[in-house]
């Protein structure tokens, strides 16, 4: 699960077993990322509300483009199938797999491509990004607050994988029974899935 000792539930103080129960309230299970913060539940709350500011300005595809571009990038695989998983409502598997891989996709529009691509520089190396990288993004309609909310987008999942890479959590097993297995070996492009 990580390379660290994480706090079982039944010895978890009051603040990590509520961590733990609204973790499990959303997913129907205990995810292997929650275990890894319980030693300090308060980084995850700041982490969940640094999160919600910056999602709460996206449009939800727009975030999710974005956050599977980033964890790809990054080779993270718990992001990449999490927010894969997610684009799932708006794009087929074979589309979805294809961003994975670094691809552009059909099925997505002019400016979606730019982010796509943009969301993939910041990631690889944010000193490099030029005016003219930026210009692109509004010659596709975006405006300036949307290329920050995009740059604030990449650089809160940088965080999140690093944190998990770093203690080397495995992605959750329940993956491997959401997703169609071709699909699920496109988004694991770090990591391996856990066992169980």
């Amino acid at each position: 699960m990580s390379y660290i000792a994480t706090i079982a539930p039944e010895r978890a103080s009051e603040e990590v077993a509520a961590m733990y129960r609204r973790q499990a309230a959303h997913f129907g299970y205990l995810p292997n990322y929650a275990r890894a913060f319980s030693h300090r539940p308060e980084v995850m709350a700041n982490w969940a509300a640094l999160l919600a500011s910056i999602r709460r300005q996206v449009a939800p595809r727009r975030f999710e483009l974005a956050t599977l571009a980033a964890a790809s990038v990054l080779g993270n695989s718990y992001c990449a199938l999490a927010h894969g998983e997610a684009l799932g409502q708006w794009l087929d598997d074979e589309t979805v797999a294809a961003i994975a891989r670094g691809g552009e996709p059909s099925g997505l529009d002019a400016a979606e491509l730019e982010v796509l691509a943009f969301a993939r520089r910041v990631t690889r190396d944010a000193s490099r990004i030029t005016a003219d990288d930026v210009e692109r993004l509004r010659a596709r309609g975006l405006a300036d607050d949307e290329i920050f909310d995009l740059v604030a987008v990449v650089a809160g999942r940088a965080f999140f994988t690093k944190v998990l890479d770093g203690l080397g959590v495995e992605p959750d097993a329940a993956y491997r029974e959401a997703l169609p297995a071709p699909l699920c070996e496109a988004l694991t492009v770090g990591r391996a899935i856990a066992r169980d």
